[in-house]
C-alpha cells in the first residue's frame, strides 16, 4: 500500500472531490484552543519499540536488511519491490516518493544512525527538492520529476530534520528545518490554512484539506509568528472537527474550503487513523477512537474501509494499519495497544530463512513487496 502516491495525482483527487458527498458540518468549539503548542517536544515522548526487552530485534534487523539491500536504490526507496512502466497516473514499480523518504529518515534518527540520516538526506534533497517544495514522485526512466509537492510528505521530511537536530545535536539541520518550514508557510498556507499541494510550474493551490495531512506537531515546531498561531488553531479545529460520531469515531477524508463541509465517500482506515496520529500527538485524540482501535486490535479485526456505520466494507487488512495502531499506542503512553498492534503486524513478516523476500511484509506469491507497508513496519519496530 502506497497512500501519498494515490491521493496525490492531480486529477484523480479533483475528481475524487467531484464525486464526494458534502458533509455540512460547522467546526466546533473544542479543546484546541487549549492545547500548549508550545509544549511539544521534538522526540517522541515514548519509545516502546527501543526497549532492550522488546524481543524483536531479529525482526527489525532483517527488515531493515530487506529494505537497504532490496528496495533501496540510487535515488531512494523503490515504491514496490517488481519493476513496472512508470507512465502510470500513480507512482509504481520502482518510481520514488517523497513519503517513502520521509519515512526512512524518520527510522533513520530513531533508530540513531547519524550517517545514514545525512546519506539518506543528501539523496532525499538532490532527488525531490524545489524552488517551492519537495516533489511528491520521481520517475528515474523519463527522468521525470512531479512539480507537485505533497504537504504531508514536506512536514514529515521537515520533522525528520527537527528530530535530527535534537537527537543528533546538530544545529545546522534545526536550522534548515527552519528554512523549509518558511518555505512550506509561504507556498502550502494561504490566509492560515493548509492546502494538500502546491504546483511548482503552474502556480496552483487546491481549495481544500486532507486530514490526516494535518501534521500539527510539526506545524508546532515551526518557528514561532502570530501567523504559526493562527495556522495551528484553525487546522487544529479543523481535524478535530473531522469527528464522525461516538458511534464510528474515525474522521472524514478532507475539508472543502469553499464549501466547508468535509467531504468523505468512504472511510479508509490508513487516513482515519494517521489523523488520530496526528492529533495524539499534540493530546487531542478522542477516548472513544483509541478504545474501537484497541477492540479492533485485540480481536485481529482492524479492517482497510468501514463504512459510515462502523461496518466492515472490506475484509482486506494491512502491515500498515497495525503499524499505525502500534504508533498510536507507543505516542499515548499505552503499551499495551503498542505489544498488541505490532504483534498483529508481525504475522504479516516473511520469516528469516524463507528466500529473498525474508524479513519483508510482502506477497510470497506474487513478490510484491510495497514502501508503504515496509517502511511504516520499521518506523513502528522504532517507536
Amino acid at each position: 500500500m502506497f497512500f501519498t502516491a494515490v491521493l496525490m495525482v492531480l486529477v484523480v483527487v479533483l475528481v475524487s472531490c467531484r464525486r464526494s458527498e458534502p458533509v455540512h458540518s460547522p467546526l466546533p468549539s473544542s479543546s484546541a484552543d487549549k492545547v500548549d503548542f508550545s509544549n511539544i517536544s521534538v522526540l517522541p515522548e515514548h519509545a516502546y519499540g527501543q526497549d532492550s526487552d522488546s524481543g524483536r530485534t531479529g525482526e527489525q534487523a532483517a527488515l531493515a536488511a530487506f529494505v537497504r539491500n532490496k528496495l533501496q536504490g540510487p535515488y531512494g526507496i523503490f515504491t514496490n519491490l517488481i519493476e513496472t512502466g512508470q507512465d502510470g497516473e500513480s507512482a509504481a514499480g520502482h518510481e520514488v516518493l517523497s513519503e517513502s523518504a520521509s519515512l526512512l529518515l524518520r527510522y533513520d534518527v530513531l533508530s540513531g544512525q547519524p550517517q545514514r540520516f545525512d546519506e539518506d538526506w543528501q539523496t532525499a534533497k538532490q532527488t525531490f527538492d524545489m524552488d517551492t517544495g519537495f516533489s511528491y514522485r520521481y520517475s528515474p526512466k523519463p527522468d521525470k520529476r512531479y512539480p507537485v509537492n505533497a504537504a504531508v510528505d514536506d512536514l514529515r521530511i521537515i520533522r525528520s530534520l527537527y528530530e535530527a537536530g535534537k537527537a543528533f545535536d546538530r544545529e545546522d539541520y534545526t536550522r534548515l528545518a527552519d528554512d523549509y518550514s518558511r518555505r512550506f508557510l509561504k507556498y502550502n498556507v494561504q490566509d492560515g490554512y493548509m492546502v494538500d499541494f502546491y504546483d511548482d510550474q503552474t502556480g496552483e493551490r487546491n481549495s481544500f484539506i486532507t486530514l490526516c495531512y494535518i501534521d500539527l506537531k510539526t506545524l508546532a515546531l515551526m518557528p514561532d509568528s502570530p501567523d504559526q498561531q493562527k495556522l495551528l488553531s484553525q487546522m487544529a479545529e479543523i481535524a478535530s472537527g473531522g469527528y464522525i460520531s461516538d458511534d464510528f469515531p474515525f474522521y472524514h477524508t478532507r475539508y472543502d474550503y469553499r464549501k466547508k463541509a468535509y467531504l468523505t465517500e468512504s472511510v479508509n482506515t490508513v487516513e482515519s487513523m494517521l489523523t488520530i496520529l496526528a492529533l495524539s500527538e499534540v493530546h487531542l485524540e478522542r477516548p472513544a477512537s483509541i478504545a474501537f482501535i484497541k477492540e479492533k486490535v485485540k480481536a485481529g479485526e482492524l479492517y482497510g474501509k468501514y463504512s459510515f456505520k462502523g461496518d466492515p466494507a472490506t475484509d482486506i487488512q494491512s502491515t500498515a494499519l497495525y503499524a499505525i495502531a502500534a504508533m498510536i499506542g507507543s505516542t499515548i503512553g499505552d503499551r499495551e495497544l503498542y505489544e498488541a498492534s505490532i504483534g498483529r503486524m508481525q504475522a504479516y513478516q516473511i520469516p528469516a530463512g524463507q528466500g529473498s523476500l525474508a524479513g519483508a511484509f510482502a506477497d510470497a506469491a506474487s513478490g510484491q513487496a510495497y514502501s508503504f507497508d515496509n517502511l511504516t513496519a520499521l518506523l513502528a519496530y522504532q517507536y
